[in-house]
C-alpha cells in the first residue's frame, strides 16, 4: 500500500492512479477512499493522475488517539500534498471532505492549488446556532453520536438509506451499494469515527471559504438528507468568490454512486481548460 507517515506518526494510505494534471479527493464520513473510485477511475481513463487518502482513523489509515480534529485532517491533507509535490491541483471534497479541503485552504493557501470542487458539503456550518439559524439543532448530532456509541454496525446500516435516498419512492438503491458503506465505515477506528461528527458538524468553515482565491464548484443535491442544502451549498455559494453552483434535482447525499455520470461529466468539464 502507498503511504505517508504524518509529523506526529501516524501513516496516512492512499491510492495514486493514473497521470497527468493532479486531482486530490477527500472522502466523506465514516467512509474512505474507496467512495471516490468510480470518478478515480473515470477522472485517471481521461488523462489525470487521482489521488485519495484515507483519512487518519478512517479505512487502512492508522487509527490514533488524538488528532481527530479538522485542523490536523487538514494539515494531514497538506502533508500527502507536499510528500507528493504536487502542484496546480484540483482539490475535491465531499461532505466532511469538502470541510477538510476549505479548512486546508483557510490554513495553507491556495498556492498549491488551482481548483476546488465542494460536493454535498458541510461547508460552512451545520450546526444550528445564533449566527447560523438554518442549521440543524445539536439534538440530531447527539443522537448521531448515540448511535455510533451504541451500535455503530447497524447504525451505519440504517444511514444508508437517507445517505443514498433509498427512503424515496422508485429508489433504484442497491444492497450492495449499501453494504459498501457498511464495510468502508466498519474499517474505521470507532473513537475516530465518534470524534470526527464533532469536527464535521460543529466546525465553522465561513472564513476558510473567504480565502479561495481560485475557481470553485460546488455541487449539492436537493434532496439531500444528511447535509440539507439551504445551509450548506447555497450559503457556501455566498462566500466564495465566484463560484459556480450546480444543484441536481432529487439528488441525495451520496452523488458519487447515485448520479456517478452525471458528477463524472461535471467534474471533466470543469477540470478541462
Amino acid at each position: 500500500m502507498s503511504t505517508i507517515v504524518t509529523k506526529d506518526g501516524t501513516k496516512i494510505h492512499y491510492k495514486d492512479w493514473g497521470l497527468g494534471p493532479a486531482v486530490v479527493f477527500s472522502h466523506g464520513w465514516p467512509l474512505s477512499a474507496d467512495a471516490w473510485e468510480k470518478q478515480m477511475v473515470y477522472l485517471a481513463a481521461h488523462g489525470y493522475r487521482c489521488i485519495a487518502h484515507d483519512r487518519r482513523g478512517h479505512g487502512r489509515s492508522d487509527q490514533p488517539w488524538i488528532g481527530n480534529d479538522m485542523e490536523t485532517y487538514a494539515d494531514d491533507l497538506a502533508e500527502l500534498i507536499e510528500k507528493l509535490d504536487l502542484n496546480d491541483i484540483t482539490l475535491v471534497g465531499h461532505s466532511t471532505g469538502g470541510g477538510e479541503v476549505a479548512r486546508y485552504i483557510g490554513r495553507h493557501g491556495c498556492q498549491r492549488v488551482a481548483g476546488a470542487v465542494l460536493v454535498g458539503s458541510v461547508s460552512p456550518l451545520m450546526l444550528k446556532t445564533d449566527n447560523n439559524p438554518i442549521g440543524l439543532p445539536i439534538t440530531v448530532f447527539d443522537g448521531i453520536r448515540s448511535g455510533v456509541a451504541a451500535d455503530r454496525s447497524q447504525f451505519f446500516r440504517n444511514l444508508t438509506s437517507p445517505f443514498y435516498g433509498a427512503n424515496r419512492p422508485d429508489a433504484t438503491v442497491s444492497q450492495g451499494l449499501r453494504d459498501a458503506f457498511w464495510f468502508q465505515g466498519m474499517q474505521g477506528g470507532l473513537l475516530n469515527q465518534f470524534e470526527c461528527i464533532k469536527a464535521f458538524s460543529e466546525t465553522d468553515f465561513s472564513d476558510d471559504l473567504k480565502k479561495f482565491e481560485i475557481p470553485t464548484l460546488i455541487i449539492h443535491g436537493d434532496d439531500d438528507q444528511i447535509v440539507p442544502i439551504a445551509a450548506s451549498a447555497l450559503a457556501a455559494s455566498k462566500f466564495i468568490k465566484n463560484a459556480t453552483l450546480k444543484i441536481y434535482p432529487g439528488g441525495p447525499h451520496g452523488l458519487a454512486d447515485t448520479h456517478t455520470d452525471q458528477l463524472n461529466n461535471d467534474l471533466l468539464a470543469f477540470l478541462k481548460p
